[in-house]
């Protein structure tokens, strides 16, 4: 696997990696992920958590948010990519110490299938993660610890207070648009929690920041 490029994103931690593809007149071929290559990256940058257990796919049709979702015991991180579709990943910072406290990330997941290059999107333990859909779309994610449902917790993406200033304006123009034809949303993601009540959770306290 040959990593070209790590940029910082705006929420401490996050990363936007990009890795190369090999082109011909067939199309292309790439190795997206290779352990030995993450973990001399996660050396390199004195990050922890390259080391997967798990591995997800999903699926979803236009007009979908999910999340925003995060595991506080053990701690998750995720690495995150699409695999086709439109789609704009989300990361909430729920750290209470944090400098990025309550302010949310967005990210454009689509590639150019001719591009020279693809990407993954890194989401330390710490953020709630999340994304929407403008047409039917699938990422595939790793984890970097088993899912527990009982240290998962669920932040809820209509929450009114959700800090989108590190966004970019066509990302949070777009998500607002959708907000207001109304998304397709699971049960489980409506009853999310609001910042306020996660802020007040005794559990909140044990989020490094």
């Amino acid at each position: 696997m040959n990593i070209t490029e790590i940029r910082d994103l705006p929420i401490a931690g996050a990363k936007l990696i990009f890795f190369s593809r090999y082109q011909d007149n067939r199309g292309y071929f790439t190795e997206t992920y290779r352990k030995t290559d993450f973990l001399a990256l996660a050396r390199a940058l004195g990050l922890d958590g390259f080391d997967f257990q798990q591995a997800n796919e999903s699926r979803s049709v236009a007009g979908v948010i999910r999340g925003l979702h995060f595991q506080h015991d053990p701690p998750m991180g995720k690495l995150i990519r699409l695999l086709y579709g439109s789609g704009v990943d989300m990361a909430l910072d729920v750290r209470p110490s944090s400098a990025t406290r309550g302010k949310a990330i967005m990210v454009d997941m689509a590639v150019d299938p001719s591009s020279p290059e693809g990407h993954w999107i890194w989401l330390p333990p710490g953020l709630a993660h999340g994304n929407f859909y403008l047409a039917p779309s699938a990422i595939e994610y790793f984890c970097n610890a088993p899912y527990n449902p009982a240290g998962e917790v669920g932040i809820s993406p209509l929450d009114p207070d959700l800090d989108l200033s590190l966004c970019p304006e066509g990302l949070r123009r777009a998500y607002r648009d959708l907000l207001a034809e109304g998304p397709i949303l699971s049960d489980k993601d409506k009853k999310g929690l609001s910042l306020r009540d996660w802020w007040a959770d005794p559990r909140a306290g044990r989020l490094a920041g």
